[in-house]
């Protein structure tokens, strides 16, 4: 335990610091949550967590070594995930909503928690960075399964309190944000977001 620990606070600082740091997952959490509502946002989170651990466990048994190997793995899941972010964009910004969704209005859970899971499933660069991530952080002769595991459990707690956060720092400006110039902004914004990093992953290479 004792040697364990100082991998695991290592692990939980460089995990922060990748939360934070802004990105696809947090603009698709602050448009469901601003527009929809908290419970949007936290159905989306769920799946962006989902999307994550799924990726820790394919690298915990190897399989994102494939995406590290084959140029055409990483080409068909890059290529598949830049036009699912290109579409999803287009969309926002061809097609923005006036108002925000009511809970008698609202779309099945299902489409957040999807929206979510895809947006991490269809980027290889989640999986490579794992590859290369975790194994830093497993001691010597450990079960490199169970701490991958492990580890990754912690940055899914990590990436949902700071979700946690973003969907609070929405509530109290819960009026201003539906406000129709509001939620046709934030549908553009966000979709210029999805364009820019399906441009960024449809160029990105295996390194």
């Amino acid at each position: 335990m004792a040697e364990t620990l100082p991998l695991f606070l290592a692990f939980a600082l460089a995990a922060s610091v990748l939360t934070l740091t802004p990105g696809v997952d947090t603009a698709l959490v602050l448009r469901a949550a601003a527009i929809s509502g908290p419970r949007s946002g936290a159905i989306s989170a769920l799946g962006i967590a989902l999307g994550l651990f799924g990726w820790a466990v394919a690298a915990a048994l190897g399989l994102t070594a494939l995406l590290a190997a084959s140029e055409l793995a990483f080409t068909v899941v890059k290529s598949a995930g830049a036009l699912y972010l290109f579409v999803l964009g287009a969309r926002l910004i061809l097609k923005p909503r006036t108002a925000g969704l009511t809970p008698d209005t609202n779309p099945r859970a299902s489409g957040d928690f999807r929206r979510g899971l895809l947006t991490n499933l269809l980027n290889p660069k989640v999986g490579i960075f794992y590859l290369t991530f975790l194994p830093q952080f497993i001691p010597p002769g450990g079960n490199a399964l169970l701490f991958s595991l492990a580890l990754a459990s912690l940055h899914v707690v990590l990436s949902l309190l700071w979700f946690a956060v973003l969907i609070a720092a929405t509530v109290p400006l819960g009026r201003l944000l539906a406000r129709p110039a509001v939620v046709r902004a934030l549908d553009r914004l966000t979709g210029l977001v999805f364009v820019a990093f399906g441009i960024r992953l449809a160029l990105a290479q295996r390194g």
